[in-house]
């Protein structure tokens, strides 16, 4: 008999949890305490409602309660359920999980829609099945899963990135595909980019201190550079990628920001506008699952959803941690070849570990160390997309993945030793500008709480696992080990940190490895060790982020704002705009504020070059007022020429702000863990500085430079003069460094004449432009010059060698002293300080400028025949 026989109609249970408690194929007793409590939860308060998130922490369930709750809706309403995952390994994860553990059968959908069994496309359709599939197969420009009735969003908490890639085109300099497009758009970006900015956005200095430089292009300045960039981009994307996302904003660009950087320009809004994609907007419910909701709005933004109902983690999860973490920070104890030695011996000690580094370049350096040192096979993410298995079948071996801090979860006995190696806080441009040039950090703080938690929870997947967490780099070091941070961690995990901290400091590679050998038995001596945790545990309080409410009262006026902004409405997105800043009361959002009004001065600035007369007054206010509301923020200075002109000029010293910004990027590459790295520069520099040859003197001054924030260097070409230091392409030191000269020599002429060219090989040879101020300087022993070298000192200023070196013994000290109070790049508390004490100590290039051309060589130096 050919034709099918009817199915038995589907039973709907009257809530979630009966579904698994009913399944004859199930492999797990059944829901646990608190998963039943938040899917009543679900069913007596958020079934009606558009947006719904539910918080349960990793490792707590929250596939199990996502599953449960859409196969409710599926039976109950017959409707087309989407359940979205970071990752293909994390579909096949679901999947995997779904059969073999819960006995639901679901379909899982990865690679392009040609390719999707026709059984499974007719199964989705109908409202058979639940669809399984990864974010980018639901947010691009062409997606098969065109009207879900329920869209489930899987680790929310980390959507942010998978849904704005719909809306961003990012342009990479090291791209070999984008290598044309980026020099066409350098063309056109060139004119609106100091000269050092530009050599940054080139590569022409490529440098590891040039990957925290980021710059924006303001919204005026690109409304008028706007049809050269849409013809390259329109020329260059046909075969290309960036094809999709830029049609997405082709047409919107008035509502996009342009962000520069040394490795990209991206193009972006400043919020998805999640409300134009049908096939999310148009469902009948979102649910967001999320590890953590935030209470500043975080979760709205991410999602572009005004208003998303919550339903917290049930009571006792305040102070329960998931599986348990045993830290350890090398880089408080060990020197570079220790910590290589530690890491290699604790690979062989565990068999299979987990690396996750920040960069490809990071992931091949770690590939060579672990295939010279051990010879064990290395899998990177795409490796284990698919599946786990070759992975967690070897004996010995190492999944070395870069910049993935989600989607890859390696539970039980999968993996016990992860490594994190230097975790950047920021993931694209936008939140880079945001946190070290407008001061507005507070903003991100959930959202980098998040990363973090994400990270260490790899191997951490449940009550029952453990791994130990090496955790290496300056910046994710200081972080975790800063007290000031980890008050706003869960209590479990300030606890594990604390420990982690206590029994780093001080140890030798040799007691690292007997604490691991103890941790990883995970026996009797450990159960002793691991009450100390559990005491510091019960003591540990959680405090919530400052400037929460102010946070979570305005996010509906941002979201409002892009979508006014999206559509032209510009009055509209201005009222929502002066809506947000009316919100912003907390000291601490200063930065923010900052950012808003210069947001609300764009808008204006659009609404009146569109036609909407009064406007231009509006811009030039909020412009003015940007700079106000946090002073300290040199990009700000950009926005003069657009501010109310009878405004008195400000007294902020935009060259000083720049050199600020510059000495904090150095000084977050110390990093704020120890001192170890600074003192190493302070001795070479001292050294350097104290001695005669002209070899270490002279390194000893460009590091000198750099600390201070000046952009520094020295050629090595034949008849080049000495170091530069350049403060933002304004002001230029170009130095003659006469260090081994006797006191009791005079000048000649040659070396006169040689000094007094230094100025045009600079004009001729470095980034600067014709408004630059270049000064020669020469710094000497010597007291006289001999009459022929008199001329040629006019336009020379003179540095009495001890003189400098007193100067530059204080300019350390002062570093040093403001440095016990830094944290991170973009505190405008700390920059203010910094502020002051670089004028006090006349470390600042226009006080240092100001000083030095009063002091010419030829009036300096007594003549003598």
């Amino acid at each position: 008999m050919a034709f099918k026989r009817k199915t038995p109609s589907e039973t709907v249970p009257d809530s979630p949890e009966q579904i698994l408690l009913d399944s004859p194929r199930r492999t797990i007793q059944g829901v646990l305490l608190h998963q039943g409590e938040i899917m009543r939860s679900y069913v007596a308060n958020a079934v009606s409602q558009s947006d719904v998130a539910l918080q349960l922490p990793t490792g707590s369930g929250k596939t199990l309660v996502g599953l449960m709750v859409s196969e409710w809706r599926r039976r109950k309403f017959k409707e087309r359920i989407v359940y979205l995952c970071p990752t293909r390994q994390l579909v096949n994860q679901v999947v995997e999980q779904a059969d073999k553990q819960y006995g639901l059968a679901i379909n899982g959908f990865t690679g392009p829609h040609t390719s999707y069994a026709p059984t499974a496309k007719a199964e989705y359709q109908n409202g058979d099945r639940i669809a399984v599939t990864t974010y980018s197969s639901l947010f691009n420009t062409n997606p098969f899963f065109t009207n879900p009735a329920v869209v489930v969003i899987d680790d929310a908490h980390a959507a942010e990135s998978y849904i704005t890639e719909l809306w961003t085109v990012h342009v990479e300099r090291t791209n070999k595909k984008h290598a044309t497009l980026h020099t066409a758009l350098c063309s056109i970006l060139k004119p609106l980019l100091d000269p050092t900015g530009f050599t940054r956005l080139t590569g022409e200095w490529d440098s590891p201190r040039d990957l925290l430089w980021v710059d924006k292009i303001s919204t005026p300045d690109f409304a008028e550079i706007r049809d050269q960039f849409v013809d390259v981009m329109d020329t260059h994307v046909r075969s290309l990628d960036l094809r999709f996302p830029w049609s997405m904003i082709r047409d919107h660009l008035h509502a996009c920001h342009l962000y520069v950087g040394s490795q990209e320009i991206l193009v972006r809004p400043l919020i998805a506008p999640t409300w134009m994609h049908r096939p999310f907007a148009d469902a009948t419910q979102r649910i967001y699952m999320s590890a953590t909701l935030g209470a500043g709005g975080d979760l709205e933004r991410l999602t572009g959803q005004r208003k998303i109902m919550r339903i917290a983690i049930p009571q006792g999860w305040e102070k329960q941690g998931i599986g348990r973490r045993y830290f350890i920070f090398p880089d408080m104890s060990l020197n570079d070849e220790e910590a290589v030695r530690l890491r290699v011996s604790l690979m062989q000690y565990a068999g299979r570990s987990l690396v996750i580094v920040p960069n490809d370049k990071a992931r091949e350096s770690m590939v060579t160390e672990v295939t010279d040192n051990l010879g064990f096979p290395t899998f990177k993410a795409e490796d284990i997309e698919e599946s786990k298995i070759p992975f967690v079948s070897s004996q010995n071996a190492v999944a070395i993945v870069a910049n993935r801090y989600d989607g890859i979860d390696f539970p039980n006995e999968d993996c016990r030793l992860l490594f994190i190696e230097g975790l950047p806080k920021t993931t694209n441009l936008q939140e880079l500008f945001f946190m070290s040039r407008m001061g507005s950090a507070v903003l991100l703080n959930e959202r980098i709480l998040t990363r973090i938690l994400q990270a260490v929870g790899r191997c951490t997947r449940s009550l029952a696992d453990y791994s130990a967490v090496i955790v290496s780099g300056e910046e994710i070091t200081g972080y975790l080990a800063d007290r000031r941070q980890r008050i706003f961690l869960h209590p479990e995990l300030q606890a594990e940190l604390e420990f982690g901290i206590e029994q780093s400091q001080g140890a030798t590679v040799e007691n690292l490895l007997e604490n691991f050998g103890i941790f990883i038995k995970h026996k009797e001596e450990w159960e002793e060790v691991n009450k100390d945790i559990l005491e510091k545990r019960n003591t540990a309080k959680q405090l919530p982020f400052p400037a929460m409410n102010d946070l979570c009262s305005i996010v509906g006026h941002e979201i409002g704002y892009q979508m006014s902004l999206w559509q032209g409405d510009f009055e509209a997105a201005l009222e929502n705009c002066e809506n947000v800043l009316a919100g912003l009361t907390a000291p601490e959002l200063g930065g923010y504020r900052a950012l808003w009004h210069y947001l609300a001065g764009s808008t204006a600035w659009l609404g009146w070059k569109n036609g909407i007369s009064g406007l231009d007054r509006k811009a030039r206010k909020h412009f003015t007022q940007a700079k106000e509301a946090s002073r300290g923020i040199p990009w700000l200075v950009t926005l003069a020429r657009f501010q109310t002109k009878t405004i008195s000029e400000p007294k902020d010293n935009p060259v000083l702000l720049r050199q600020i910004e510059q000495a904090e990027r150095v000084l977050a590459h110390f990093g704020t863990v120890h001192n170890r790295a600074f003192s190493q520069a302070e001795k070479e520099i001292l050294e350097g500085l104290a001695g005669s040859e002209s070899g270490p003197f002279e390194q000893a001054q460009i590091k000198l430079g750099r600390m201070l924030g000046f952009d520094a260097d020295k050629s090595n070409g034949d008849a080049t003069p000495d170091p530069w230091w350049i403060a933002g392409g304004d002001i230029c030191f170009i130095f003659e460094d006469h260090s081994g000269a006797k006191v009791t020599s005079a000048l000649d002429a040659t070396k006169a004449r040689q000094v007094s060219s230094h100025p045009n090989w600079v004009r001729n040879n470095l980034p600067v432009v014709p408004t630059t101020e270049v000064l020669a300087v020469l710094i000497t022993p010597v007291t006289t010059a001999k009459a022929g070298a008199i001329p040629h000192l006019g336009d020379v200023a003179l540095w009495p060698i001890e003189e400098y070196r007193d100067w530059a013994r204080n300019a350390l000290a002062t570093i040093r002293k403001i440095r016990l109070s830094f944290t991170e790049p973009g505190n405008i508390d700390w920059q203010m300080q910094a502020i002051d004490s670089f004028q006090e100590n006349m470390m600042d290039a226009p006080s240092l400028l100001a000083k030095l051309k009063t002091r010419t060589a030829a009036s300096g130096l007594r003549q003598v025949p």
